[in-house]
């Protein structure tokens, strides 16, 4: 048990099967006989339907059906998905243009469903969906990012789907023209395509009357209680699974149209329906990230400490809301805004605008990295202009250990932190008193050498309530029910041993059932890196709550008055009479307790953590090419208490990865016309290995007083705070010629184009 317990690197217990072929993916539960589905997607990103005929589609070998807007609707199904709206600055609601599931008028992004084909196979629906006519007049296309242009909807004049405040205008605006010194930098943060290992996917069939969805998401509880409204029957009478999940990355954590039209299909022709993505049509219709432009004033006092801190971004929707877009450059952006830094004159401000582009919505982070990435560009520009070291103009505007628990300017409340000595041990680790001789030794390989950092902090998100469930079965085994939803997180691995510190059971025992809206009644599914924190809390207090309830029955059995739980054993005080878990549910069983059987718990979290850290980034830069390499990176972060130190590295490498990506390599491109250009891996630059170097990581943990565990969620935290760390240090290196206006991503190209704008000095 000691070596399987918390804060251990226990080996993933996933890994044998799904390393092996042997998992569960969406693709590969289908049922027998499922029919094909294909999706017929318009080409024009702008334009009117002046005529869709399906007749001859309708009349080819083995189509079942063609579904359209007219077709759905005439079923009494509602043909569109539910959206959320902010509240504005002056008090009114965002746009809410309703997205459909089919087109109907018009399209308004090159990759929106017109049309499904269901065909007894997939090239007999893809033969079908080019028998389609369809026939759209265009109309202007819309495609930068700020206000005006070619309408995309009505509701939406000059294209502004929500103008967003939070702070005060009036001080902040006051305190900046007081400040001694004010610097102003403007950021590119460049749209990037999710790209998960596996494309979304979902299947349906009908089950004694009910409609059982299976997809490959982030939780199942929404997409249930949507579906039941758009088919118009009772959230009884739907069930909705996730199965393993190849990524998500928050890009999986919404709702899409397919889901709802292979349910549809499935209750009116009586059969299963399958629908999977392939690659370039995920890269079309899958939710998007990022994409914004953001500006940061900030202003110092005499003594070069922040004051004040005006935050501004424009941030590009896509064509429609998807299910959070309008929350993610605005109140998620919001909760990190000022950093780890004591500034309480803050504003910011937020602009929405639609666009005739594939939707924008939650990646990685969702709005915390943006966030982020601003405020410490900005930070590192500063120190540039203020002649001043890096580091120590981050010191003098700590937060300091002793001001814990701080309220922020945004309205959070960080909990704990020592901000001061996790840059210490980066510094340290990260050997920064070495930068110097190793950018000498670059310049005499004709490379420019420069130091990027990021003091990130974080905010989990989410459904601050989760519950567990474990259940004792006849078999002598343990499954535990959780409202998460692992896409490849590890979750199966962290979960078993919380059951193993707390109630010492055998995690080869241990049975994970996740992602059923039958098997579990509620769940606040998996997004803004709140699985193990809000779940283990859950699963803690069901650990407590079951050794209370079988404390007496142990203690009858024992003959005892009383039991106490330690170590894993109910031990009976001054006797050497002792009983495992496992061993007291065995007997409950025998002796009829099926109320000792089923032990379900909830456990919500009192407040927010806040992980936060410091990346140090290092690169080379070849000045004949502009090829941009990441040769050098230190994380230390502070996650509060670590579950799994493996796991939490893991994620961190992940996200780092991620944001090496965006920073360097991902850019997507839309033309004139709206038309994406970079639709394939042969034109979307995904990172490959080389791309990302050896990550050192360290701990450096101060525990959260958030919640009962003391940790902080890791999941997110690695691409919050790579994006700044990379771009500060090409920054770095580019500076020495000149350059002040460094935007990602880094591809040669762009390099190469920066260098030779600044003339001959860029050539020395």
């Amino acid at each position: 048990m000691e070596k399987f317990g918390l804060s251990q690197s226990a080996r993933r217990a996933e890994d044998p099967r799904l390393l092996t072929g042997r998992g569960e993916y969406v693709d590969d539960g289908v049922p027998a006989g499922a029919l094909r589905a294909f999706v017929l997607r318009s080409t024009v990103a702008h334009g009117r339907i002046a005529g869709l005929d399906v007749a001859a589609a309708e009349a080819m070998p083995g189509v079942a059906a063609v579904l359209t807007a007219d077709s759905i609707e005439a079923a009494d199904m509602v043909n569109h998905i539910g959206t959320s709206a902010i509240t504005n600055r002056d008090g009114t609601k965002g746009a809410t243009p309703q997205r459909p599931l089919l087109a109907k008028g018009r399209v308004r992004f090159v990759g929106e469903g017109v049309a499904m084909v269901v065909a007894e196979t997939l090239a007999q629906a893809r033969d079908a969906a080019e028998a389609i006519e369809v026939d759209i007049e265009d109309l202007d296309v819309k495609v930068d990012v700020a206000p005006g242009g070619s309408v995309v909807h009505e509701e939406a004049p000059d294209n502004v789907a929500y103008d967003w405040e939070k702070g005060d205008a009036a001080a902040c605006d006051a305190a900046l023209k007081a400040a001694d010194r004010v610097v102003t930098l403007t950021v590119d943060d460049n749209r990037i395509i999710c790209a998960s290992l596996e494309p979304r996917g979902s299947w349906a069939e009908v089950v004694d009357g009910r409609v059982h969805v299976c997809v490959n998401g982030q939780g199942v509880w929404g997409v249930r209680d949507e579906l039941a409204k758009v088919l118009g029957v009772d959230k009884a009478d739907v069930r909705v699974t996730n199965p393993d999940v190849g990524g998500g990355f928050g890009m999986k954590g919404m709702s899409y149209p397919e889901t709802f039209l292979v349910a549809h299909a499935a209750r009116a022709l009586g059969r299963p329906v399958r629908w999977m993505s392939d690659r370039t049509e995920a890269m079309l219709s899958d939710n998007a990230g990022r994409d914004l432009v953001c500006t940061a004033e900030l202003g110092f006092d005499k003594d070069l400490k922040l004051v004040a801190y005006r935050s501004t971004n424009v941030a590009n929707l896509g064509a429609y809301n998807s299910g959070y877009a309008q929350y993610i450059q605005s109140e998620l952006f919001s909760k990190v805004m000022p950093g780890v830094y004591d500034v309480q004159a803050c504003y910011m401000r937020s602009t929405g605008i639609f666009t005739n582009t594939t939707q924008v919505d939650a990646y990685r982070g969702a709005g915390r990295p943006e966030a982020i990435y601003v405020l410490e560009r900005a930070m590192d520009f500063a120190a540039a202009e203020l002649g001043v070291d890096r580091f120590e103009l981050r010191r003098r505007s700590f937060i300091k250990a002793h001001q814990f628990p701080y309220a922020s300017a945004m309205g959070e409340t960080y909990d704990v932190g020592d901000f001061d000595r996790v840059l210490d041990r980066a510094l340290a680790e990260g050997d920064v008193a070495g930068f110097d001789g190793r950018r000498a030794e670059s310049a005499g390989r004709g490379k420019l050498r420069g130091l990027g950092a990021c003091y990130y902090i974080e905010s989990i998100l989410g459904n601050p309530t989760e519950h567990a469930e474990i259940e004792f079965t006849e078999a002598g085994r343990v499954i535990l029910y959780v409202g998460t939803q692992s896409n490849g997180q590890g979750h199966e691995t962290v979960y078993r041993q919380f059951l193993a510190e707390d109630l010492g059971i055998d995690p080869d025992l241990v049975d994970i059932v996740q992602g059923d809206s039958d098997r579990i009644a509620t769940g606040g599914g998996t997004g803004g890196s709140r699985s193990v924190t809000t779940q283990g809390s859950a699963n803690r207090a069901t650990a407590e709550k079951l050794i209370a309830e079988y404390s007496p029955f142990v203690a009858d059995l024992l003959e005892v008055d009383a039991v106490a739980f330690e170590d894993g054993i109910f031990r009976a005080p001054g006797s050497n009479r002792v009983m495992k878990v496992i061993e007291a549910a065995a007997a409950a069983r025998e002796a009829g307790r099926d109320d000792l059987l089923k032990i379900r718990e909830k456990a919500t979290l009192p407040a927010r953590s806040f992980p936060n850290g410091c990346h140090l980034c290092e690169v080379e830069i070849d000045r004949d090419t502009g090829n941009l390499e990441v040769v050098k990176y230190t994380v230390v972060d502070d996650f509060g208490n670590l579950m799994n130190p493996m796991l939490a590295e893991g994620q961190v490498h992940g996200g780092v990865a991620q944001g090496i990506g965006q920073a360097v390599t991902e850019h997507v491109v839309y033309d004139e016309d709206g038309q994406l250009l970079t639709a394939s891996f042969m034109d979307y630059g995904m990172p490959r290995a080389q791309a990302v170097p050896m990550i050192a990581f360290y701990s450096e943990p101060v525990p959260s007083t958030a919640n009962v565990l003391g940790m902080k969620g890791c999941g997110e935290a690695g691409t919050v705070g790579a994006m700044a760390a990379v771009g500060n240090a090409a920054a770095d290196a580019l500076r020495p010629l000149g350059i002040t206006k460094v935007d990602m991503p880094f591809t040669p190209a762009r390099v190469w184009a920066m260098m030779q704008e600044q003339g001959p000095i860029a050539a020395e």
